[in-house]
């Protein structure tokens, strides 16, 4: 079984900085894709920014340039969040997931979340 747990969320005031983690563990696949998505209260859930373990970067336009992913291992993965905005506030989610070579068959993995506030 895979478990992934995130750390580092809460309060910041605009235009100050936090540093999300997350660490995969269990029975992973080598090639994968770690990713942290968002969801406000009311909002649908959106990718912020992912990385493959050969370092494919994918980040949403929204955070770009403020927003820094980051992978050490095949099994964590780091955001760096700067400048940070009120409309920022969400709950983000750690995700892992990999397709099974040679089929289609993709398995995903999620965290419980952490909670973002920018707020004075």
């Amino acid at each position: 079984q895979v478990q992934v747990v995130e750390s580092g969320g809460g309060l910041v005031q605009p235009g100050g900085s936090l540093r999300l983690s997350c660490a995969a563990s269990g029975a992973i696949y080598g090639q994968n894709t770690m990713a942290w998505y968002r969801q406000a209260p009311g909002k649908q859930r959106e990718l912020v920014a992912s990385m493959t373990t050969s370092g494919t970067i994918n980040v949403a336009d929204s955070v770009k340039g403020r927003f820094t992913i980051s992978r050490n291992t095949e099994s964590t993965v780091s955001l760096q969040m700067n400048s940070l905005k009120p409309e920022d506030t969400a709950v983000y989610l750690c995700n892992l997931f990999w397709v099974i070579v040679p089929t289609t068959i993709r398995k995903d993995y999620w965290g419980q979340g952490t909670q973002v506030t920018v707020s004075f």
